[in-house]
């Protein structure tokens, strides 16, 4: 039991140096960390939208958003995936190269089978970083009728 307790305390130690040099090296004036950082990444995808509100709509009816974004950077963009956070939920996207100052696009598919309030994610994986995009909305059971069913099997004869 003490050589345990003695080997956890040593790993601890030892980690926590680590750290601690890490800090150290990574330490750096903001005019550096600026000198450092490519003007890339997914800030040069410019999107119109980031999360679109499809407010009330029906059950089972799906919608569709298309998320469109510009290229405003000097190097052509590829989104390599997008995946949805469920399978309610289906992406499509530009799947050519993106040149610099010309438009792609995400859609985004909600399938609406479940009367309820949602919010899902679709994240754009790109040759410059990760994008995370949102829908949501409310999905509305479609009202009940008046009329009452006819469920008899009997068979009338006039």
């Amino acid at each position: 039991m003490k050589k345990i307790i003695l080997s956890l305390g040593v790993l601890v130690l030892a980690t926590s140096v680590s750290f601690a040099q890490d800090k150290k090296k990574t330490a750096a004036t903001p005019k550096a960390v600026e000198a450092a950082a490519p003007a890339t990444g997914v800030e040069v995808l410019k999107f119109k939208e980031e999360v679109h509100d499809f407010g009330t709509i029906p059950q089972g009816k799906p919608v569709t958003n298309e998320f469109t974004f510009k290229n405003t950077s000097k190097e052509p963009i590829t989104i390599q995936n997008v995946s949805a956070s469920c399978g309610c939920t289906t992406p499509d996207w530009s799947k050519e190269p993106i040149l610099p100052g010309k438009s792609g696009m995400v859609k985004a598919t909600y399938n609406a089978a479940a009367a309820a309030p949602f919010s899902k994610t679709v994240t754009v994986i790109t040759n410059v970083g990760t994008k995370t995009l949102t829908i949501k909305g409310v999905v509305e059971a479609p009202a009940a009728t008046s009329v009452p069913q006819n469920n008899s099997s009997m068979k009338t004869t006039h």
